[in-house]
């Protein structure tokens, strides 16, 4: 007699590591989630505090990153980079993060593995102010390698109706200020393993001249997550545009919230690009506009603001922990000409 366990899956041990690790879960949830875990669906009453609620969805993975992950054995960040791609998608719409569901799939649950993931997307959800409220696990044998995994991430929010931030008011004068980034954050990494391990032969753990520390440590570094310090500034002032700098990098991310015949010319300090991004670009003899349009060159978040609400607003991001700094200034502008970067000394 044949089962399921002697095809690969074994539902026993994905229930073991989830009963262990459910006081985890449990502890991102919010009163307004009405179900535990195990049910067929998650219920979730919708905040009483809106009057006209608009739901903002997003979706999104960690990319092969995972790969970087799967090399260094370390599985401790790649979660709360799987929330933070999709709660910062969320909150560039003006919304909060209300609650997040995860999907992790693979040949064989090594239960050290999912219990680092699981824990990392439960940090991540606490960063982001929303509950895991649900989630699935895939026990797929021989579709992945042996040792791998993929991940999947869905954030919903509400925004107020008439506090939508689309872009839209954005007009010539507006200040661009950007967020730090905590470096490569989860895009550009097919690049990344490109031009390391494939065409200079390194190895994970290796220790590379510019790096403080190994090279693995430089690369899983978690996506930093903007949505407490920015919520309170959208709370506070008239936020007119927010990007999340993502795949497309600045040009490509910022181009989506500026209205057609407006432009900006980013004034970027070297000192602000963090090293790991200077090590690639060296190692894989690459132009500054590809390095621009693929990887977010140390600034992670952007926002469009009204230029008399600007200095407050650097003021209570860097009480807010954040590292924030003026970028540029909202110029009337030709087609094709609407984002530029400039690199400074």
């Amino acid at each position: 007699m044949i089962t399921y366990k002697d095809a690969g899956v074994d539902i026993k041990r994905a229930d073991d590591v989830l009963n262990r690790i459910k006081h985890k879960i449990t502890g991102t949830f919010n009163p307004h989630v009405l179900t535990s875990i195990g049910g067929f669906g998650a219920l979730s009453e919708v905040p009483r505090q809106y009057s006209d609620p608009i739901l903002v969805s997003s979706t999104d993975g960690v990319g092969t990153k995972l790969k970087i992950a799967f090399n260094a054995d370390k599985h401790d960040t790649v979660g709360i980079d799987l929330v933070a791609m999709s709660v910062n998608d969320v909150l560039t719409m003006g919304a909060r993060p209300f609650f997040f569901l995860d999907y992790f799939a693979t040949g064989h649950i090594e239960e050290r593995v999912y219990e680092s993931v699981i824990t990392g997307i439960c940090e991540g959800c606490k960063m982001a102010d929303c509950a895991l409220i649900g989630g699935e696990t895939a026990e797929m044998p021989s579709f992945y390698r042996a040792g791998e995994y993929d991940l999947a991430g869905f954030a919903m929010g509400f925004v107020e109706r008439d506090k939508i931030v689309n872009g839209s008011t954005i007009q010539e004068g507006d200040v661009v200020i950007g967020l730090a980034s905590s470096g490569l954050h989860s895009n550009g990494f097919s690049l990344v393993r490109k031009v390391l391990f494939e065409v200079h032969n390194l190895k994970v753990h290796d220790r590379v001249e510019g790096l403080s520390e190994p090279l693995f440590e430089a690369l899983l570094r978690p996506t930093r997550i903007y949505v407490k310090p920015v919520i309170r500034v959208v709370d506070r002032f008239a936020v007119k545009g927010m990007a999340h700098i993502t795949g497309g990098g600045l040009p490509g991310n910022i181009s989506r919230i500026i209205p057609e015949g407006f432009g900006v010319s980013l004034n970027v300090s070297q000192n602000r690009v963090p090293e790991i991004f200077k090590l690639i670009q060296k190692f894989g003899n690459i132009t500054a506009h590809e390095m621009c349009s693929t990887f977010n060159m140390g600034i992670g978040y952007v926002l469009v603001v009204d230029k008399k609400d600007e200095e407050a607003i650097l003021i209570q991001l860097k009480e807010s922990g954040e590292d924030a700094f003026h970028l540029g200034i909202i110029e009337r502008a030709s087609r094709g000409e609407t984002v530029q970067v400039v690199f400074n000394p």
